[in-house]
């Protein structure tokens, strides 16, 4: 018995980049397939698992239970497969700033010991350099310490299938209810620990990717970010207002290459370019009113519409670009956001998190920044990023994060490849920005920095 509880105190994590190799049942009469314990020739894991052959009397309580643990097991495989890779990707971008820092510090060394025979200039270049540099220190200690924290998991997941071995043989003399909590804690750490890694600071935005040349100036696109697997529809909405109808095409191949598609019309005419679709039903302002309005897709019908309290509308306090923006809606990992400006807020945004089924306010945060001078929005990972214009040379250039409820001035380019940007929308699913620019439909692919802290887990 003090051996079985050994074996429950250890904590069953989930081993990455596994391969089984099978041998012959050490006990053939038993119905059991054993599986060892070994390291390939390019030194991945093979680890060890103990499964009863289909042929097992299924009325076994016993053989279920331990069975459906290792499902559960080999099921959440493939999350860690995910962070592992991620989480080794990112190891090297460590080093490799290690390296630049490293070389960056012993050429300022130099500089300041031979300041007086270099130029001025380079001098205060290079200094400007370190300062910009040296906060990435810690960060990439905490990268570091995520690898740690993945091998850690890679490790102890060996413990879980020589457990699981070991009491498939002491059958009767374990506590199941024990062991399948701590399957279930695990699921719970890692899904955690997934949602964290899903999140991150946004760091760059790449060159304009253009998918179609269509519609009029203004407009939007999207596709849902809560699709089932293997829907891939894209919604399209020419225009800003008086107008009732949405395109749907089957798929992103179809809206690029097709002129194949559904219409829908809505009950009523949209306002702005700031519409989302999400879990089959679309989110719009109501032309000339702050009544939020969403339309299920499936029933053709108004499932609940709901006023947003003090909302400007009616180009009261719209984008720079104008075209009764007022009310922007949008998605990210978190849920349904509402972006606009009230009186009682001077005319600075607000961002209220929003009920997807009631539209009621959750929380809403006051910001410090004039509507009217933002050019566009979107939220990633509860954040607010804000573009300091709509045409020509363009950035993204404050941040607002509603966690803490600080701001940030920042710099990250956006190539405005048609110069005039009148809807930006982030799709958590895709990770990547959907953009309307100038007739054009474009998207762009994000860098989110996230860090894993292994004592949130």
């Amino acid at each position: 018995m003090q051996r079985v509880n050994k074996l429950l105190s250890l904590i069953v994590l989930v081993l990455m980049g596994t391969e089984l190799t099978q041998v012959l049942p050490a006990n053939p009469e038993e119905s059991w397939q054993v599986y060892s314990s070994a390291q390939d020739s390019e030194g991945r894991c093979v680890c060890t698992v103990v499964a009863p052959q289909q042929t097992m009397c299924s009325r076994d309580a016993r053989t279920k239970q331990l069975r459906q643990l290792l499902e559960k097991v080999q099921n959440m495989t493939q999350s860690i497969q995910v962070l592992d890779q991620r989480t080794q990707r990112d190891l090297q971008y460590v080093v490799k700033m290690e390296d630049q820092l490293r070389g960056l510090e012993t050429k300022f060394r130099q500089v300041e010991e031979n300041h007086k025979q270099n130029i001025a200039k380079q001098y205060k270049a290079i200094k400007a350099k370190m300062a910009e540099l040296r906060p990435l220190i810690p960060v990439l200690e905490e990268y570091k310490a995520d690898a740690r924290l993945v091998q850690q998991f890679k490790e102890e997941v060996q413990n879980l299938t020589s457990s699981l071995s070991l009491l498939q043989q002491e059958m009767g003399a374990y506590d199941y209810e024990d062991l399948h909590s701590r399957v279930i804690s695990l699921e719970e750490r890692l899904r955690a620990c997934m949602q964290k890694l899903a999140c991150g600071k946004l760091t760059g935005i790449s060159d304009a990717i253009t998918i179609k040349t269509s519609g009029s100036r203004f407009g939007s696109w999207m596709t849902d970010p809560l699709a089932p697997e293997g829907d891939t529809r894209v919604w399209y909405m020419d225009g800003y207002h008086n107008n009732r109808f949405v395109r749907e095409y089957k798929s992103m191949a179809d809206f690029m290459t097709s002129d194949n598609f559904t219409s829908h019309r809505l009950p009523h005419p949209w306002s702005g370019t700031g519409q989302v679709v999400y879990n089959g039903s679309i989110y719009f302002n109501k032309f000339q009113s702050n009544m939020i309005i969403k339309f299920d897709f499936k029933t053709s019908t108004i499932s609940k519409s709901q006023r947003l309290d003090n909302a400007g509308y009616s180009n009261t306090y719209h984008y720079a670009w104008g075209g009764h923006s007022d009310i922007d809606l949008m998605v990210d990992e978190g849920g349904l956001w509402a972006v606009y400006a009230t009186n009682q807020n001077a005319g600075n945004i607000v961002i209220s998190k929003l009920h997807p089924l009631t539209l009621h306010i959750i929380q809403s945060w006051t910001t410090n920044h004039p509507r009217r001078s933002a050019g566009e929005s979107f939220m990633i990972c509860g954040t607010l990023y804000v573009t300091n214009g709509y045409s020509g040379g363009t950035k993204v250039y404050y941040a607002y994060h509603t966690n803490s409820s600080t701001y940030e001035y920042i710099d990250i380019v956006l190539q405005n490849k048609y110069s005039h940007i009148s809807m930006l929308d982030y799709n958590p699913r895709d990770r990547a920005l959907y953009a309307w620019n100038n007739g054009h439909q474009v998207l762009y692919n994000v860098t989110l920095f996230h860090v894993i802290r292994s004592e949130q887990l």
